[in-house]
């Protein structure tokens, strides 16, 4: 069986080695052969037998861990977007195809689509060309196989981007995968200047910013990826356009995650002490209950809500109010209120079942004695109880925080961020968090930034990291005291 599963990987193993060598991707090449490498001396080893346990945990923790970690970290550093995905060279050929037009007087002709390797060519007259091998008198047709209608139905898209060079003439394209024209940019590039030179004469030059600019600021797309260093970081807390409301977002985050950890806390607390009372009939029937909310799936719980709290035939308008229209996701106030009401709702059930394990823990010999000293519930609440209950849950409060302050189901379910906020330049709702502001950034609207999402996800990852170093040492101090 284990060579079996190990024949298996390294299929998958060496599949992806040829992708990524034909990608020109060598440090993940490298990382993908060294990682193959090890696996098949652990697993084929008679000893090891602690890392045969840890290899499957470890190759998983690299790959949706620490690479996606160090990945953000370098696309933080760069212009990484829509308009900056690929190469300087991708973007040349882009730009110089994009402005293509038909060479006057050029004839039609027939050409049948073929393949070789994946590699899609041009047959005409004999000679074969593709994308990497100019069409020449005297290029054979051997190993190439033509396409099935099938097959160039499926491929289409490929077909029609596909441009076969012909050598002092242009290059060949074809729009129905029957008849093929010559086709000539009309901009010209100089590789060794740097520049690119339209039919006007306009010259456009590399601006270091991943551009082609012309001296009237006019600028060439697409463009294309390089290093930008601090410029996102730069970005989002001294441009007028991008500060504000990222401070904005930046409070009510604060302000979402503060509140419904206190409300989950207190309302969690609350309920744990009353049913904590000895004797309380039908307890067990009234934990369950308690309970129920939190055996939902947070997003399910998020659906659920929204249609109740729809303003035109939500249940909590049509019956509870009697057919009255509250606006309760689409008024900027009304929906701060309803997100933090639902994530309260989803959220105090776990408070609870904290507190009531925390309650049980307290030695009742403490409480007795407080009471024979004459102090009165609150006291013993206050003096006794919340203390012992606080350094318990300390910790507990911290990562709760820390999670609330990146809830991104309940926002996104719920509200998805909005209403819209008409005056900010940016696509920000009144109801965003920092994660769904770094959602809207990377995969929002129509203009993707990947490089000023992840340097605001750096800029969380920092604050989430203060938060909760802070609060970890004032756990300990609630611990020593």
């Amino acid at each position: 069986m284990k060579p079996l599963v190990l024949s298996v990987v390294d299929a998958f193993a060496v599949y992806g080695l040829v992708a990524l060598a034909g990608q020109r991707s060598w440090w993940a090449f490298a990382a993908m052969l060294a990682g193959t490498l090890a696996i098949n001396v652990i697993y084929l080893g008679k000893r090891r037998v602690p890392a045969k346990y840890l290899a499957p945990g470890v190759v998983l923790l690299l790959l949706y861990q620490v690479y996606v970690v160090l990945y953000t970290g370098y696309a933080a550093f760069t212009n990484y977007g829509d308009g900056h995905n690929g190469t300087k060279q991708d973007a040349v050929a882009a730009i110089l195809a994009a402005s293509e037009v038909r060479v006057p007087g050029s004839p039609v002709q027939q050409v049948r689509i073929v393949e070789r390797g994946g590699e899609l060519g041009f047959l005409v007259s004999g000679r074969v060309g593709s994308a990497t091998r100019p069409l020449i008198p005297g290029a054979d047709a051997d190993g190439w196989r033509p396409l099935t209608y099938a097959e160039v139905v499926a491929r289409q898209a490929e077909i029609t981007a596909l441009r076969v060079p012909v050598p002092g003439q242009g290059s060949l394209r074809t729009s129905d995968a029957v008849t093929a024209a010559t086709y000539r940019s009309t901009r010209r590039y100089d590789e060794r200047a740097g520049t690119v030179t339209d039919p006007t004469g306009t010259v456009y030059r590399d601006d270091g910013h991943g551009r082609f600019v012309a001296p009237d600021g006019r600028a060439l797309s697409p463009g294309w990826k390089v290093f930008v260093g601090l410029e996102n970081f730069r970005t989002v807390l001294t441009d007028p356009g991008i500060r504000g409301p990222f401070l904005g977002v930046l409070g009510w985050t604060f302000a979402f995650a503060g509140l419904s950890v206190g409300l989950m806390f207190a309302l969690g607390l609350g309920l744990a002490l009353v049913l904590d009372r000895p004797g309380l009939r039908g307890h067990r029937a009234y934990r369950s209950l308690i309970v129920f909310p939190y055996a939902f799936p947070a997003f399910m719980a998020a659906i659920l809500w929204q249609g109740l709290l729809n303003s035109d035939h939500g249940f909590v308008n049509a019956v509870l109010l009697g057919g009255g229209h509250v606006p309760w996701l689409t008024d900027p106030w009304l929906a701060k209120l309803s997100v933090l009401a639902v994530n309260v709702w989803i959220g105090f059930p776990y408070m609870f079942l904290i507190c009531t394990g925390a309650l049980k823990a307290i030695p009742p010999a403490l409480t007795e004695a407080a009471q024979l000293d004459g102090a009165n519930p609150w006291r013993v609440l206050r003096h006794v109880k919340l203390p012992m209950l606080l350094a318990a849950t300390a910790p507990v409060l911290v990562a709760t925080f820390a999670f609330t302050f990146n809830n991104f189901n309940v926002i996104y379910m719920l509200t998805g961020g909005g209403p819209r906020d008409a005056s900010s330049p940016v696509d920000i709702g009144s109801t965003d968090l920092l994660i769904s502001l770094v959602y809207k950034l990377a995969f929002g609207g129509s203009a993707r930034n990947y490089g000023l999402a992840c340097a605001v996800s750096i800029l969380i990852f920092a604050v989430i990291a203060a938060i909760s170093l802070a609060g970890f040492r004032r756990a300990r101090r609630l611990e020593g005291s």
